[in-house]
């Protein structure tokens, strides 16, 4: 009989967050709107009925109070969860995140280090204008001190949830609310070290690489059978840890193919898109390139509101697979 059960990205999160209450009696999760679907969607659907309102807690609007006291508590070896239902709004909690629970490892000669995740949600499109709609990994994963992980996939929302919150590291978690719909099979639990983990193949191509974390990822799978029916096979590669960023995975894929496109869902000047394009290009010769690397994320432009105008801000598939095209066409360079 397989022990194979079916999941969608939201109740796969749901499924690490049980396991961990079941497993780890250090493990809490706290922050806003936490039994309520129209914060967190599924992915914490009645955890609060199953393991109590003391260990699923639902707080009053304070950013900066549930993260400080999930950093404090993590000093003092509880394993907590903070969860902020939009990314854009955590930033009142920054200095605990930023200041603090990033630092102490390296103040204290690794005596002290909180053991704390900090889940942040991104929401965009829907109308939801330029302050509900923001994408900050880039951000995050420029602090040194914090571990930044974005799941792409179904295991990953639940296996990295678990791997994050088991690590003795600060970590930030940020998931896409874009992402939650997907579906998938996955076999029982095994722990993962989190330290161990970087860039994963997802398809295996010769004409191009393709880069992407997060929803950017499903976008480059997309992308990848179109262009398969165009005669241009893709490899697509699944950051899945932006700090530490190890591209060993994605150097070999780019040495192979020659051709290097990164997908970012963040903006891009000084974004995630230019800090791979650039850990690359100091270790592939000139002469092992193809053609020159492409980048495609959002316009340095706030998110608009209107409908009409979203479909022009976020990247497209279309405009993806054209691209794409154009890079592995003939001459290109």
């Amino acid at each position: 009989m397989s022990q194979m059960t079916s999941y969608s990205y939201g109740t796969a999160m749901r499924a690490a967050f049980e396991y961990l209450l079941e497993n780890y009696p250090e493990v809490f999760i706290i922050g806003q709107g936490l039994w309520s679907p129209w914060y967190v969607g599924n992915t914490m659907t009645e955890l609060e009925k199953k393991f109590g309102k003391e260990r699923v807690i639902d707080t009053p609007v304070s950013e900066l109070a549930c993260t400080g006291a999930a950093v404090g508590a993590g000093l003092s070896g509880m394993k907590p969860i903070v969860v902020h239902p939009r990314l854009d709004f955590m930033l009142y909690g920054l200095d605990a995140v930023v200041n603090q629970a990033a630092k102490w490892s390296h103040m204290f000669g690794g005596q002290a280090s909180p053991n704390v995740t900090i889940r942040g949600i991104i929401n965009r499109g829907g109308e939801q204008g330029a302050q509900h709609s923001q994408a900050l990994h880039a951000w995050f994963a420029h602090i040194p001190g914090l571990r930044v992980v974005t799941p792409a996939t179904v295991a990953d929302a639940r296996d990295l949830m678990i791997a994050s919150v088991l690590s003795p590291s600060p970590v930030m978690f940020i998931d896409d609310r874009w992402l939650y719909d997907l579906e998938d099979e996955l076999p029982p639990v095994q722990e993962l070290d989190l330290a161990t983990i970087g860039p994963a193949r997802l398809r295996q191509g010769d004409d191009v690489t393709l880069i992407g974390s997060g929803y950017s990822t499903q976008l480059a799978l997309e992308a990848a059978d179109a262009l398969a029916d165009r005669g241009i096979s893709a490899d697509v590669v699944d950051l899945r840890v932006l700090n530490p960023f190890h591209p060993t995975e994605i150097v070999a894929s780019v040495r192979r193919t020659g051709r290097l496109m990164v997908l970012d869902g963040g903006w891009r000047t000084c974004g995630m898109a230019g800090e791979v394009i650039a850990s690359v290009t100091e270790r592939v010769a000139p002469a092992e390139f193809k053609a020159s690397p492409v980048r495609v994320t959002l316009p340095d432009a706030p998110a608009p509101t209107s409908r009409v105008l979203e479909a022009i801000y976020y990247p497209r598939l279309e405009d993806i697979v054209a691209a794409a095209s154009i890079l592995c066409a003939p001459g290109s360079a």
